[in-house]
């Protein structure tokens, strides 16, 4: 493995490690990393529900899961592959600089985000 493939796998194990403490700590005590953006605001942010969304797939509560973000949820296929294609580019390239299609496809997934943002105030979501 290369160098650069180590530092990702590393950095990944990490992130997966301090994901999991956190979904304990949460799950077990229901204390979780506050929205800064609705203490500041009172409004919902378009990743609000993020913590509460992946618990419920731990669960497999697609329900609740669905109920706490159903944007993201229905986005995280696509997020997921471009954060794996964007992963590979830099382990072979060591530049994770995409290509003019995934510039477009992240454009048009900040917009949905925000267009998100925006509607869940509106309705109360």
């Amino acid at each position: 493995m290369s160098t650069r493939g180590k530092k990702a796998a590393i950095i990944g194990a990490a992130v997966l490690l301090v994901g999991c403490v956190y979904a304990l700590v949460l799950s077990r005590t229901g204390y979780g990393i506050p929205c800064v953006f609705r203490l500041v605001t009172g409004l919902k942010c378009p990743g609000c529900g993020v913590s509460h969304m992946l618990l419920g797939l731990l669960r497999l509560d697609f329900a609740a899961a669905f109920a706490s973000n159903a944007v993201l949820l229905c986005l995280s296929p696509v997020l997921l592959v471009l954060f794996a294609l964007w992963i590979c580019r830099y382990v072979r390239y060591e530049s994770p600089h995409s290509g003019k299609t995934e510039r477009i496809c992240v454009r048009i997934l900040i917009g949905i985000l925000l267009a998100w943002g925006v509607v869940r105030n509106l309705i109360g979501m």
